[in-house]
């Protein structure tokens, strides 16, 4: 009973009810709607990792199945390879098991597994249907990894670095301008925090081929510095990080300020700590940004030893068709590490998005 009360809160917030002991109506049509979210956000993300695990047949199936599957096949003499079964249906209306040979337009010739001494046997195609059964197939993954080679590693790399240079960096130039703005009295903060959330209302694209020329001029081109450096400050973070600051009270810096602090210790030793929680939001924020930008480094790096993980996914993509199989490993790959750091911190995204308009 001890262990019930202690798992129960969780449970009494979700199975709470407006109307008190009886479900009111508007109760049924907040959970409906709360898992109709669900279903949208989920789906899609389900559907990607198991058709990671198909065949391409069984990709390229219609309809689609849900599970992977995989056709059922026996090995039958004197035939070199496992031949994939059939129930094939008699003109009596009985259904037998049948091994193809081979198919011949709308006609395929079948082998009895059981007795193939007896011959082969012409059967319509119409009659036929494919046994299948569920595998859950890792050829995918394989041919990943084996075609990629050393690149794909050499990608994770490229990726993580930019994603942990490129947050830390972010973080120290975020906090510093909110530091400025919240804690700092001087003519034009305003108007520089107006200026600084103006740049939200310009889109990415526009800035593109001046960030190229600039990082061209650095001389950054294929290097990973050039996707790092030009957006190391956001106009979110520093607004969030911002907001957040004003609640810290003036007293303690003021109190700093009286023990002889500088206002660079102030800033490590007292503001930041206090800060962790925007800085974390900040911080899962910048990671999925950067983890999953494409375009910048699209434009930056060209050279497939600086490629990131989301140009190595776009490269599975050619003339000669999409490989969907390698395609869908590939995007769970990607996906799976942001998708397990978001699940254990995502908690810190409400609590600090929730702290940042208390004043």
């Amino acid at each position: 009973m001890r262990e019930a009360a202690v798992a129960s809160p969780a449970w009494a917030f979700l199975a709470r009810r407006r109307g008190g002991i009886r479900a009111d109506w508007t109760d049924w049509v907040t959970y409906g709607y709360l898992l109709l979210g669900v279903v949208v956000m989920l789906v899609p993300v389900l559907w990607v990792v198991l058709s990671s695990f198909k065949s391409e047949g069984n990709l390229l199936r219609f309809p689609p199945t849900v599970l992977p599957e995989a056709a059922r096949t026996v090995v039958v003499a004197g035939y070199p390879r496992p031949l994939p079964l059939y129930a094939v249906r008699r003109d009596d209306g009985t259904t037998v098991t049948l091994a193809q040979v081979r198919r011949v337009g709308i006609e395929a010739q079948m082998v009895d597994p059981a007795h193939p001494g007896a011959g082969l046997v012409t059967v319509p195609v119409e009659r036929a249907r494919e046994l299948r059964h569920f595998h859950v197939g890792t050829e995918n993954y394989a041919r990943l990894l084996a075609s990629a080679g050393g690149t794909i590693w050499t990608s994770i790399y490229n990726t993580v670095f930019i994603t942990v240079v490129a947050t830390l960096v972010t973080l120290v130039m975020n906090a510093m301008a909110a530091f400025a703005l919240s804690k700092y009295r001087f003519p034009g903060s305003d108007l520089a925090l107006l200026a600084i959330l103006a740049t939200l209302m310009v889109p990415a694209t526009v800035v593109l081929v001046p960030i190229y020329l600039i990082v061209s001029e650095l001389g950054l081109v294929n290097n990973l510095w050039g996707v790092i450096l030009p957006v190391i400050s956001t106009p979110t973070g520093v607004f969030l990080l911002r907001q957040y600051m004003l609640t810290i009270p003036d007293e303690l810096i003021e109190a700093a300020r009286m023990d002889h602090a500088s206002e660079w210790r102030i800033f490590w030793r007292l503001i930041l700590p206090l800060a962790t929680p925007a800085l974390a939001v900040v911080a899962i924020f910048s990671i999925m940004s950067r983890w999953n930008d494409f375009l910048l480094p699209l434009v930056i790096l060209n050279k497939p030893e600086v490629y990131t993980l989301q140009l190595a996914l776009a490269g599975y993509s050619d003339e000669n068709g999409i490989q969907y199989g390698m395609l869908l490993a590939m995007t769970t790959l990607t996906a799976l590490p942001l998708a397990v750091g978001f699940l254990f911190l995502q908690r810190y995204i409400t609590t600090g998005i929730a702290s940042t308009g208390i004043k």
